[in-house]
């Protein structure tokens, strides 16, 4: 299942992204995908974007690199835009 949201918070992006790890790690997920290697698992939370925000670290990419590549991801993002 694909799903896309948005949310307002306060938190910064680092913020954000530890906090979605902490759910993904909660719910089960032991591993992330490496080297662009797939690895099955029960939950994946991406950001996607962040306002207009641009950043660029090993850890965090905003906008998400592949976002743009994928259907699953598009669709659904294309539905809560509009």
């Amino acid at each position: 299942m694909n799903a896309a949201v948005m949310c307002e918070t306060m938190l910064t992006p680092r913020q954000v992204l530890r906090a979605t790890q902490k759910i993904e790690r909660e719910m089960g997920r032991l591993k992330k995908s490496t080297d662009g290697g797939y690895a099955d698992r029960c939950i994946d939370i991406d950001i996607l974007l962040y306002d207009d925000l641009r950043v660029d670290e090993p850890d965090l990419q905003i906008p998400h690199p592949l976002m743009l590549k994928r259907d699953f991801v598009m669709i659904p993002l294309r539905e809560i835009r509009d």
